[in-house]
């Protein structure tokens, strides 16, 4: 029997031909990736919890002075009040957020899908925060904004959002639902696409009328994507920082000064980089622990769809 005879008939017999090893290829493509990842991810963060242990100016050497960086941030009255701010912007944030971003798909779904209609909701993403924040900043000026004029031809008087403290910290979350709620629409956009079309001409048979199929049927079977979209959206607002810095610096008083903000101030306004690594090793517990109740409760690794 010839070898190519010989190779058919062990085809034929069902025995299964011994798979190519692509392990090393793998590592090779991996290898560039886990380098960055180690150098500008685990790498600071080892460091970081590090340096919430010592006493560090940057001018001098780093001491070691134990837990005194934790326990003065348990007495420390603006740390506490930094994330009272901090919660009270991601409520209003995501709430706001989550809620338009859910409306614009639903429309995007029933109305319009064309590639166009989905780049213009898109574009305020791709506006930087920086920009945004001083676009907005420009537009709600209690003096020269032309939308504190608006509101004066309209007979309401003009509004010191970014100089109030019961108005600063709600105009900065709507800033960033401003420019973010695009993006969150398209990741909620595609969640209803992956929602089977039978389901929705079922509930249509049996005389369902929109609002019950939206209840029974669309939210239930996106509380996969709307669960992952909470836990992408809330890091992001713990971790805000540009919109705030370049529209209130944390005021007035303290009223804006997230956690973020409390950080740089410490870190490289009094150089007090030993209390600042403190202050980012409990904002890193602070979001893992929110994480994980999200993803708890959300059950966002499973899905109704069987």
């Amino acid at each position: 029997m010839t070898a190519p005879t010989a190779e058919r008939t062990t085809r034929r017999s069902g025995v299964p031909r011994k798979r190519r090893d692509d392990t090393r290829l793998a590592l090779l493509f991996i290898f560039p990736a886990t380098i960055g990842l180690v150098a500008f991810y685990f790498w600071p963060l080892v460091r970081g919890i590090w340096l919430s242990f010592t006493s560090w100016d940057l001018l001098s050497a780093a001491e070691f002075v134990g837990l005194q960086n934790y326990e003065r941030m348990l007495v420390d009255p603006i740390f506490w009040n930094a994330v009272q701010v901090t919660l009270y912007y991601v409520v209003v944030n995501i709430s706001v957020q989550t809620a338009a971003a859910l409306l614009i798909a639903l429309l995007m779904q029933r109305l319009a899908q064309s590639t166009m209609v989905r780049s213009l909701i898109l574009a305020p993403y791709l506006v930087s925060n920086v920009v945004a924040a001083l676009v907005f900043l420009w537009i709600l000026d209690f003096q020269l904004g032309i939308g504190n004029q608006v509101l004066e031809w309209l007979g309401l008087g003009r509004v010191g959002f970014f100089t109030t403290e019961e108005w600063a910290i709600p105009t900065i979350a709507l800033i960033n639902v401003w420019r973010h709620m695009g993006y969150t629409a398209l990741l909620i956009f595609a969640g209803l696409q992956a929602i089977p079309g039978n389901l929705y001409e079922a509930a249509k048979v049996d005389g369902a009328s929109e609002t019950r199929t939206f209840f029974g049927i669309t939210l239930p079977l996106l509380r996969p994507i709307l669960g992952l979209v909470l836990i992408i959206s809330v890091i992001g607002s713990f971790q805000v920082f540009d919109t705030v810095s370049v529209t209130t610096d944390g005021g007035p008083v303290n009223a804006s000064r997230v956690l973020q903000v409390y950080i740089y101030q410490n870190a490289f306004a009094q150089f007090d980089f030993g209390y600042a690594a403190a202050l980012s090793v409990a904002l890193l517990i602070i979001l893992m622990i929110v994480t994980f109740f999200q993803y708890r409760i959300t059950r966002a690794g499973q899905t109704d769809l069987n």
